[in-house]
């Protein structure tokens, strides 16, 4: 149940869009690609990620491009990164557990690392990806498609952690059978 309301508010939050000066507009899709991770773990982080995609290949609204020629758009390396965003990041934090329903510092540095890696391995994998479609150095494929999202996604970050926090406790209430 938790993976399609993830995979549900990653579709939707892919429709929400701040605009910003220097025209890179602040989307909250990858907010709740990492948040799948963290909150949910790598299983079920992961397998909100495949509701996702499975969508948007199969046909429905959830790309920009429709379909399987989102692969075809530098778009298609940022999908890429969303699914090993979300597992990285939920392999770090492991499955949500009651237990952390009491907030320890070792949880706070495992959610930060966790999160930190999700957003970084997005950025990675679209920057990879418009290199290798575009025919970019590497450098210029790092100033494209990592730069003018590194400010959204810290302020993302700074977000991701406290909900994190409060939603493993939660989602362990119905995922574990301890």
């Amino acid at each position: 149940m938790f993976a399609a309301v993830f995979a549900a508010l990653i579709a939707v939050s892919g429709f929400i869009i701040i605009p910003l000066p220097g025209g890179v507009p602040l989307v909250l899709k990858n907010l709740f690609v990492v948040l799948a991770g963290t909150a949910l773990g790598g299983f079920y982080g992961g397998a909100s990620l495949l509701i996702f995609i499975a969508a948007g290949v199969l046909g429905a609204p959830v790309f920009v491009v429709p379909g399987i020629g989102v692969f075809n758009t530098p778009l298609g390396g940022y999908v890429i990164g969303y699914f090993l965003a979300v597992l990285v990041s939920g392999l770090i934090c492991g499955i949500p557990r009651i237990e952390e329903k009491k907030v320890k510092p070792f949880l706070v540095i495992r959610l930060s690392i966790a999160s930190i890696a999700g957003f970084a391995i997005i950025l990675l994998s679209g920057s990879v990806y418009l290199m290798f479609l575009n025919s970019m150095s590497f450098g210029a494929a790092l100033i494209a498609g990592v730069i003018p999202y590194v400010i959204g996604d810290l302020i993302k970050l700074a977000i991701c952690i406290p909900l994190s926090l409060k939603l493993r406790p939660i989602a362990a209430r119905y995922l574990n059978n301890d």
